[in-house]
């Protein structure tokens, strides 16, 4: 586990391309402004062209957006630009926007100790926790996330076990199993804890609680609607919810393609839209400030997004089980957005094939 002393982004957020209209209705098109088309069209035409790849299994969905204008798109057999589809972890790095909408407004200071109600005590060793230690995957809580073995995962078992009517409950019970703050360890549970904290001021409430199913439920969708989903145009946007009107937002977020766009442009554009600041200043870059090193593959990790380590593109992404990506590229100021169902197994042709993408983008 690696301890960083979180150095600041070194490239620069891009402005929008003047002239180029936002595309909070419709997206505007163009041609690809640097690098190749034609291989990136030879990149994608052989994986969309079919239902599956040996190399990728299923590809459903793919966009890439360049100086605001959609320069390229992609859909599998069966799938269109009106297709909703899952995000899985992703949603992650959404819920990293409603806190920045929080802190925007005078609602939540993310260096104080979490309302979490079950550390409420004082003495509870947990209570120190803050969400800047939840949103770096640095709470110090025990959570194993495991995708296959149910009986080692808390995260399968908050997901459809034991804890799955109330998952910030089960994610906030769980022990303290090392320093506050010191050791990384992903975990989705965290950002369920973190979704709970968000509704709970969406409905006006002051300790940290839900309250009401429903009305938490009603609380958290309209914040999100009326806060992220309806400024950026995202109408296709649909959250879930457990059963006690948290929304799963270490997971279940369904959106089309386009929609995921939009929200990968809003933080290439450093939380601008149409000229007016919807996420704090310097808040994108909290996301993307290199603060972690997951040991397993390599990647970095600040807030609730992912980074390569040694990359000169300012490249930084939500990421998401089987291979969903959201993929801002500030260097060549590019957003491209992959969705599909690629096994584990098949994670180094997946990382191949990111690659590839952005290297058809590259100048000459």
């Amino acid at each position: 586990m690696s301890t960083l002393a979180s150095p600041l982004p070194n490239v620069a957020l891009p402005t929008q391309t003047a002239g180029v209209d936002w595309p909070t209705t419709e997206w505007p098109e163009g041609v690809q402004l640097t690098g190749d088309p034609e291989r990136l069209a030879a990149l994608l035409d052989p994986v969309f062209s079919v239902e599956s790849t040996p190399e990728l299994a299923q590809s459903l969905a793919f966009i890439a957006v360049q100086g605001g204008r959609v320069v390229a798109e992609r859909y599998a057999p069966g799938v269109d630009r009106d297709t909703t589809l899952i995000s899985w972890s992703m949603a992650k790095s959404v819920t990293h926007a409603l806190v920045g909408i929080a802190v925007r407004d005078g609602l939540l200071d993310t260096t104080a100790p979490a309302r979490v109600p079950e550390w409420e005590d004082p003495s509870d060793p947990r209570h120190q926790i803050s969400v800047d230690d939840l949103l770096a995957m640095r709470s110090g809580l025990h959570f194993v996330e495991d995708y296959l073995d149910a009986d080692t995962s808390d995260c399968l078992e908050m997901l459809w076990g034991a804890g799955a009517d109330d998952m910030a409950h089960y994610a906030a019970s769980r022990p303290l199993e090392h320093p506050i703050g010191e050791v990384f360890n992903y975990a989705s549970g965290t950002t369920n804890i973190i979704s709970r904290l968000v509704a709970s001021i969406a409905a006006g409430r002051s300790d940290g609680t839900a309250g009401d199913p429903t009305q938490a439920e009603d609380a958290i969708a309209s914040f999100l609607q009326k806060q992220l989903f309806d400024p950026l145009g995202m109408r296709s946007a649909t959250p879930k919810c457990d059963a006690a009107g948290t929304w799963v937002a270490s997971s279940y977020l369904y959106a089309t393609a386009r929609d995921f766009a939009r929200f990968g442009l809003l933080y290439l554009r450093d939380g601008v839209w149409e000229d007016a600041r919807l996420l704090p200043a310097g808040w994108v870059d909290s996301a993307r400030t290199l603060r972690s090193i997951e040991p397993t593959n390599g990647r970095g990790y600040g807030h609730q997004w992912w980074m390569p380590v040694g990359d000169d593109l300012g490249s930084f992404w939500a990421n998401g089980y089987e291979g969903q990506r959201i993929c801002c590229v500030p260097a060549l100021d590019l957003v491209f957005v992959r969705l599909g169902k690629t096994p584990a197994e098949l994670g180094p042709q997946l990382d191949r094939f990111y690659r590839d993408v952005v290297a058809a983008f590259l100048p000459d």
